[in-house]
């Protein structure tokens, strides 16, 4: 029987083995038409080979090349190369590329997603570890349901330790290949009072019950076949002759093992990354992995990809400046591989005095592009955190710009947000059915479908809204005492802020109910790693509605805003977060609220310092490198955040940017030299009539109260020794200071570095 894998003389001509002397000195069209790095990277093909694709280099044709290659030669049959990429998107790219080249035997590689190939593994040979061959996947709900049964069966309360905290400490030691047995004293154990390993363990043996599996599950059991089975594991490394691997750098601890033990028998593993964007360091992806490969294989060829054919030399300068600041990389510079072009447009920093002046300025520039010629959806506003979108969107709509925000819903689309607006629709219309099945239960209050559905068959029997028919079952036994008890508190609660609505303004209204509803102390509770951000967006939007003169005029705007904008169209703006713009590129980038804790991320800062401090660095670097022609980097003089003014001054990494790339512009008036605190940039000047200070910083402006019950203070007055209160830190004493920077060792938070905006006298 013939071996369905050999190649035939019946395949494409590119695969076919040189059959004369000549031939053998004549590459295929696919190989001569790389460049020389590109070329030492697909043919070296024996032992580890580390790949090091700068932004824009060409990594993807790499790695479809080097599979060609392997084919061509008669290196390996199809089945026994296994290529791994982190997205279906990128597995499917992956193999339509390699089809292009080799043709059908294309189909028989094992190419696809660190999951799906795990699963194709686990199908064949999960028996062995206790899983049988037709289990299940959860999906995140599934999950989140499961772990809070077993809570409530341990007796936990769910409202201070909520099951999606649970499911994100158990996927991070997923993540880190740790089996129950196995976590020690990995962070997260503290976890529901000390009980989340026992947890964890009863979630694996429920799991184990149902015969299924999560997403983590998928690596974590693999590694424990190839761990327990020998055989199995020596099946496949035997199999597999060639182990390829894109995006090393986003690799978690558990794909890291499972590729070694994978390559340990052929070592012929190549990793194509690039440590300088390596920027998921949340989702489990561990640089060190990329970083220390030459040590863990120390034969290993080691080829950069420094060629850039995307952005223009100006740009690439920028990056690789910007990106020398970090420590913790292996090192390369980005270099046009375009010949006789041009220089390019230096990049543009403009300092403005607020948030939406730099929206203003944003979209003008954009309209002024629009008219020239540039189509726009080769133009991206690239955020470090979704609550920015804000105040672009607002922009972009009422100029009537089309855009469309990548990666995730527009800001009023989003589920807190539209919580948010359903508690204040039912304010302003007391008979809308829709918000009130949206937010009766949000937060979470105790009350079940049976008491749901009674309400609505008797407001239906009456044909009255259902917050009237749930008030009309307050006053019957028809419901729990628990429930009505409730229903009455929530029917209250809504009684009250109606009464408010016209003599509140609908920012502080909003922030109200948001507190006293338990909406914010829901998702302060919450430890699921989106959830800090979704805060960030609602604190966005009760400083949105500052704009507003009543909820009935802002909830209009909405409404309008959804039915007018659900198809923008084609040729729209792209906006999205810097996270997700990576693998992306456009004409014109541009790079919004560049200032300290924004970006860098003060939050990030806060948790894992230094290390954080390089991504941050590194998500600077991919959104410079996202565009070809045109980058515009802003900040703000002053910014509402948390519905306060407060003053903020530009991001380090301004100053980080070489001088002769970069060409600063400010408001007439307005900018003069201002200190980023680790450095000297343009910024506001000492004669500035509406700073009114000069110095270091701005003195932050106040124009609204915070809905927080406590002021907050800016002031440079602070001396060593001062008792001080942080809003999340609590009472500290100053240690050290430096500029607006204090070091303040805080009772319960240790030792912190914040601006002084953030403190107050204690």
């Amino acid at each position: 029987m013939s071996d369905p894998f050999e190649l035939t003389d019946d395949e494409p001509e590119a695969i076919q083995p040189a059959t004369t002397a000549p031939a053998v000195n004549v590459p295929p069209p696919w190989l001569a038409g790389l460049n020389p790095e590109q070329r030492e990277a697909v043919e070296v093909t024996e032992g580890p080979v580390l790949v090091l694709s700068g932004a824009g280099t060409g990594k993807t044709r790499v790695l479809t090349t080097r599979v060609g290659y392997i084919l061509a030669r008669r290196l390996a049959k199809p089945w026994q190369i296994l290529a791994v990429t982190f997205t279906n998107r990128a597995a499917r790219e992956m193999r339509e590329r390699v089809t292009a080249l080799v043709g059908p035997a294309a189909e028989a590689v094992w190419l696809g997603t660190f999951h799906a190939l795990s699963v194709r593994i686990l199908r064949r040979h999960g028996e062995l570890i206790g899983l049988r061959s037709n289990f299940t996947i959860l999906d995140a709900d599934d999950q989140v349901r499961l772990l809070k049964q077993l809570l409530e069966a341990d007796a936990v309360d769910t409202k201070k330790w909520p099951a999606q905290g649970l499911m994100g400490v158990i996927q991070r030691w997923k993540d880190k290949g740790l089996t129950p047995d196995k976590v020690g004293g990995e962070s997260g154990g503290e976890y529901a009072a000390g009980r989340a390993v026992a947890l964890y363990q009863a979630y694996q043996d429920r799991l184990k019950t149902l015969n299924a599996a999560d997403f983590g599950d998928l690596l974590l059991h693999c590694l424990t076949l190839f761990q327990t089975q020998p055989h199995v594991l020596a099946e496949y490394q035997n199999q597999f002759r060639y182990v390829l691997v894109d995006e090393y750098q986003d690799s978690n601890v558990a794909q890291y093992l499972w590729l070694r033990l994978l390559a340990q028998v052929s070592r012929n593993l190549c990793c194509v990354g690039d440590d300088d964007q390596s920027i998921y360091s949340w989702r489990g992806a561990e640089v060190g992995n990329i970083l220390r490969f030459e040590k863990d294989f120390p034969d290993a060829k080691v080829v950069r990809l420094e060629r850039n054919y995307r952005s223009t030399p100006t740009i690439l300068a920028a990056a690789s400046h910007l990106i020398a600041h970090n420590e913790a990389r292996l090192g390369k510079t980005l270099r046009s591989g375009h010949v006789g072009g041009e220089k390019g447009a230096p990049l543009r920093v403009r300092g403005v005095w607020d948030g939406p002046e730099e929206a203003r300025w944003v979209v003008d520039e954009i309209e002024t592009r629009q008219r020239a010629g540039q189509k726009l959806n080769q133009i991206a506003i690239l955020v470090r955190a979704s609550f920015q979108m804000l105040e672009f969107e607002e922009r972009l709509i009422t100029t009537g710009v089309p855009y469309r925000v990548i990666g995730g819903p527009r800001f009023y689309e989003r589920m807190e947000i539209r919580d948010a607006i359903a508690y204040l629709r039912l304010i302003v219309q007391p008979d809308d059915d829709l918000a009130f099945e949206r937010i009766v239960n949000k937060p979470k209050r105790g009350l079940g479908d049976t008491t749901i559905q009674k309400i609505h068959q008797l407001s239906r029997a009456r044909n009255i809204g259902l917050l009237s028919g749930a008030l009309s079952m307050i006053e019957t036994d028809e419901l729990r005492p628990q429930a009505r008890t409730t229903l009455r508190a929530l029917a209250q609660d809504f009684d009250r802020w109606r009464s408010l609505k016209d003599t509140m303004s609908p920012a502080d209204l909003t922030g109200m109910v948001l507190e006293e509803c338990g909406y914010i102390d829901m998702w302060q509770k919450d430890k699921a790693p989106d959830a800090p951000g979704r805060l960030d967006n609602l604190r966005e939007f009760v400083s949105g509605l500052q704009e507003w003169e009543t909820l009935g005029g802002f909830l209009e705007h909405v409404s309008l805003v959804m039915e007018n904008d659900a198809n923008a169209g084609d040729d729209g703006i792209s906006v999205m977060t810097l996270h997700g713009a990576k693998g992306l590129e456009f004409d014109t980038v541009f790079l919004p609220g560049w200032e300290e804790d924004i970006f860098p991320n003060r939050r990030a800062l806060d948790e894992s310092g230094q290390k954080a401090l390089e991504e941050e660095r590194r998500l600077a670097y991919v959104g410079i490198t996202r565009a070809r022609h045109n980058v515009f980097i802003s900040f703000a003089a002053n910014r509402r955040i948390y519905n306060q003014w407060q003053a903020s001054i530009p991001s380090r990494f301004i100053e980080e940017l070489p001088k002769d790339a970069v060409e600063q512009e400010s408001n007439p008036g307005l900018y003069g030299n201002i200190s980023t605190g680790y450095g000297t940039w343009q910024g506001l000047s000492e004669n500035s009539s509406r700073s009114g200070s000069g110095g270091r910083r701005p003195v932050a402006v106040i124009e609204g109260e915070s809905y927080s019950t406590r002021e907050r203070t800016c002031t440079t007055d602070f001396a060593v020794g001062d008792r001080v209160f942080h809003q999340k830190f609590g009472y500290g004493v100053v240690r050290a200071l430096d500029g607006s920077k204090l070091d303040i060792a805080f009772d319960k938070a240790g030792e912190k570095k914040v601006l002084d905006s953030f403190v107050e006298p204690a």
